[in-house]
């Protein structure tokens, strides 16, 4: 006893000084304004499951441009869009760095991801060959066709089960359509029923590993251990969802052996861009096996925003009324919407933006300051994580009237886009690491959502009728609900 009483007392007296030499060398750094950080632990205690919401609470108290200590990891937070504006364009070049979890090095995946490298070679090789194989003006309307039949097969999956009176659970059968859409673009085939299905329950696995709380992230010196487990359980999912791809791979290689014809898809692309010798380096199998896997689960952010869509418009019957009329103005008697009437349906595009304002499909991406960096004043360290809380600036007092209620009307008249240039309204990022598969999404939200409410009225069923729709949030890479929604469709004859 007598020994370990000293003992202690010295470890006591080690982890006081260490604090306060700490809190003497932030003081001399000019970082952001902050709360008091707690010794050993920081600022944890102060985040929640909701680490967005969280967020916005401190910044404001402490300001739009905040410091924390997130156990040993310092961390500045950009809550508005003047800040997101310094962070993202003006300061892009030092901040354009990813900062991951160390659940994303399971199975090497992040020096293959398009999503955690940095803006090096293999990153720019991976954003060019994604853009000419899929997301540039020219694929996109070569997909028309593409996107219109996977449109088509939704309304038939929601018509059978509007005539079998079962509710539909909208993001799952959104999700459905993504991957549908995702897989022929890659692979110029549709998954069949057992891999689309785990490909979904890897992605919504994987969405919730990554993260949830790991003392790895907060306390990287001991990460090497993955105490938690983390670590290895997102090893096996990567592993499962990189033998679905290698099984495509394989596939398209003995077609290849055989005298198949050119597919001209984006696993052609990536397969011919490695055998040049340009890129042979950077685009081998990996790269290709971390750029799908990137791609099947940026697919949830379309389910996403058709689910909140469906869900605020459930809560506004006068917008649900006047989106169905506009829909029914444009559409007339055809069967199916198009592509071309996106641009004529001014309030079927206010309604998402004002879905994607109140609900960023990622609320708090992440980045790190590749150099330090002063922003009015203040001192971004290098090496700091930087996250940019889109969904406190998609909400902020000073940019938004009653920023917290659904009015899709603020946007019928405006010339406010989310394509990244107007910060106040930036749900898919900004700059250089904006949202890859924005030119898709954009696409093919509204060809869903513009559909489903042209051909069907929508009702809550008996019990969520009563208790009004369970907007509860469950935070991952990628925001859903605790609890699905499942509505009752009735086809407007």
């Amino acid at each position: 006893m007598a020994f370990f009483l000293p003992l202690a007392f010295s470890l006591f007296l080690a982890v006081i000084s260490a604090y306060v030499l700490q809190l003497l060398a932030d003081a001399r750094r000019r970082l952001p304004p902050g709360p008091w950080p707690l010794p050993l632990i920081g600022n944890l205690h102060q985040l929640d499951h909701l680490p967005h919401r969280s967020l916005a609470r401190l910044a404001a108290r402490h300001g739009p441009l905040m410091s924390l200590r997130l156990g040993t990891v310092r961390a500045v937070v950009a809550s508005s869009p003047e800040m997101a504006r310094e962070v993202l364009q003006r300061h892009n070049a030092d901040i354009a760095a990813r900062s991951f979890g160390d659940s994303m090095r399971a199975g090497g995946h992040c020096e293959n991801s398009v999503v955690c490298l940095p803006p090096r070679l293999r990153w720019r090789a991976l954003r060019r060959l994604s853009t000419v194989g899929l997301f540039s003006p020219r694929r996109l309307d070569a997909m028309r066709a593409l996107l219109e039949e996977k449109v088509a097969e939704l309304v038939r999956r929601v018509s059978g089960h509007a005539a079998r009176g079962e509710a539909v659970d909208v993001g799952h059968a959104a999700h459905v359509a993504a991957l549908g859409v995702l897989s022929r673009t890659m692979f110029s085939v549709d998954l069949d029923p057992e891999a689309a299905r785990e490909v979904s329950d890897i992605v919504d696995e994987a969405s919730v590993l990554g993260t949830g709380p790991n003392v790895s992230d907060f306390f990287p010196a001991i990460a090497p251990a993955d105490l938690q487990g983390v670590r290895r359980r997102m090893a096996r999912l990567v592993k499962r969802m990189y033998a679905i791809i290698d099984e495509q791979i394989e596939r398209r290689m003995h077609g290849r052996t055989a005298g198949e014809p050119r597919k001209n898809d984006l696993l052609d692309v990536m397969l011919e861009e490695g055998e040049s010798k340009e890129d042979s380096n950077e685009i081998n199998r990996d790269a290709i096996r971390g750029l799908f896997t990137d791609l099947f689960t940026g697919g949830e952010t379309t389910s996403h925003t058709m689910e909140c869509a469906m869900a605020e418009l459930l809560q506004c019957p006068n917008s649900m009324r006047r989106v169905q009329e506009e829909l029914k103005s444009v559409i007339g008697t055809k069967q199916q919407m198009d592509e071309h009437d996106i641009t004529k349906l001014p309030y079927l595009q206010a309604v998402i933006k004002e879905t994607l304002r109140l609900h960023p499909p990622v609320p708090l991406p992440p980045y790190e300051a590749e150099a330090t960096v002063e922003i009015q004043g203040y001192t971004i360290p290098k090496g700091a994580k930087v996250l940019i809380n889109l969904w406190a600036i998609n909400r902020c007092a000073n940019a938004w009237t009653e920023p917290d209620k659904f009015m899709p009307e603020r946007f019928y008249d405006s010339d406010i886009t989310f394509m990244g240039r107007d910060f106040q309204l930036i749900p898919f990022g900004a700059g250089r690491r904006i949202c890859l598969g924005l030119p898709l999404a954009h696409r093919m939200v509204h060809l869903m959502l513009g559909s489903l409410l042209h051909r069907f009225t929508w009702t809550l069923p008996a019990e969520a009728g009563k208790n009004g729709v369970d907007m509860r949030e469950r935070f991952g890479l990628t925001l859903s609900f605790v609890v699905p929604l499942y509505v009752i469709a009735q086809e407007i004859q």
